[in-house]
């Protein structure tokens, strides 16, 4: 599957939402894993560009989630790219775009210099 890499060089990213493990299935709640079996995160994220400001739900596996991200928090997004996917479900086609990271870092704390 193709994936498109982020640049996030110019942009603003906040935390939106803090980190929650992703569920897999939400009639039984199972928890999505990656395939080195590692938990899985979604953390929205407030990414400001352009003039534009969208807010983007950014899968990462638990152990690339670093620092405090309560909401408001500047974060760098190591390794983002975008996914387009598609499935059918109950006959209704969707479509849509999946955002992924090796980490989301908090940008608060020791030795971080505000931009």
């Amino acid at each position: 599957m193709r994936q498109i890499p982020v640049d996030t060089s110019s942009a603003t990213v906040m935390v939106a939402k803090p980190a929650q493990p992703k569920v897999r299935d939400r009639r039984t709640g199972e928890i999505a894993l990656d395939a080195d079996g590692l938990k899985l995160m979604t953390v929205d994220v407030m990414f400001a560009a352009n003039d534009e400001v969208e807010i983007l739900s950014v899968t990462v596996p638990e152990t690339g989630v670093s620092g405090e991200l309560a909401m408001g928090t500047p974060v760098a997004l190591t390794g983002l790219v975008a996914r387009p996917w598609e499935n059918e479900f109950n006959g209704q086609k969707r479509h849509g775009i999946a955002f992924r990271a090796v980490a989301v870092t908090s940008l608060t704390g020791a030795g971080v210099k505000a931009a």
